[in-house]
């Protein structure tokens, strides 16, 4: 059995592999729990079942924070359109302008998640 701990994010994982059925499977758990996270990996090479699965884990945190992002920048454009797109002052944004940025904040989010998961390994 192979073992290997990576630092991903915030995160720590142990990831191990161990042979089954002619091949390696990678598997990953928490460091801080101890509970199992993610997906297996298989492969002809313990080294590569565990690359595999590291490189998927990096995925998962980037894919995660992408998420949040969006959440975010859609928060914000309800916020915006509900409260500030109908009031301005002199000098302000118009409401035009706020429901504009808003929503093109929330189209270059989606976008960068829809990028992050075209690029999903295995």
């Amino acid at each position: 059995m192979m073992t290997s701990e990576v630092t991903i994010g915030d995160r720590c994982f142990r990831i191990s592999a161990l042979p089954r059925e002619g091949r390696w499977v990678a598997t990953a758990e928490r460091a801080d729990t101890g509970d199992r996270f993610g997906v297996e990996c298989a492969a002809e090479s313990d080294a590569v079942a565990i690359e595999r699965l590291a490189r998927w884990l990096e995925w998962q945190d980037q894919h995660t924070r992408a998420l949040e992002e969006l959440q975010q920048a859609e928060r914000a454009y309800h916020r915006n359109v509900a409260t500030d797109a109908f009031a301005s002052g002199p000098g302000e944004r118009t409401p035009l302008e706020v429901y504009r940025d808003s929503l093109e904040a929330v189209a270059q989010a989606r976008q960068r998640l829809d990028d992050i998961r075209a690029q999903r390994p295995l």
